[in-house]
């Protein structure tokens, strides 16, 4: 799954391709923003990410795109 995270005053998203449920990522997002804690993500290669909970602009969680080969009309 990916996770895509912009962050306030940074002119660059953040993208983590991760193995966790949605479910789990998603009470994650929603327990630092409640609390103004940490988001805690770990990627498929097994790095954490932390992101505050207070410069979180928004999310986008979601399936990632596999690679396509062709064309494709």
């Amino acid at each position: 799954m990916e996770v895509t995270i912009g962050v306030q005053n940074v002119a660059r998203e953040l993208t983590i391709e991760t193995d966790s449920p949605t479910a789990e990522v998603t009470a994650a997002v929603e327990k630092a923003l409640a609390d103004g804690g940490v988001l805690r993500l770990t990627d498929s290669r097994g790095r954490s990410v932390f992101v505050p909970g207070t410069v979180i602009g928004w999310i986008q969680v979601g399936d990632s795109d596999k690679a396509r080969v062709g064309f494709t009309p």
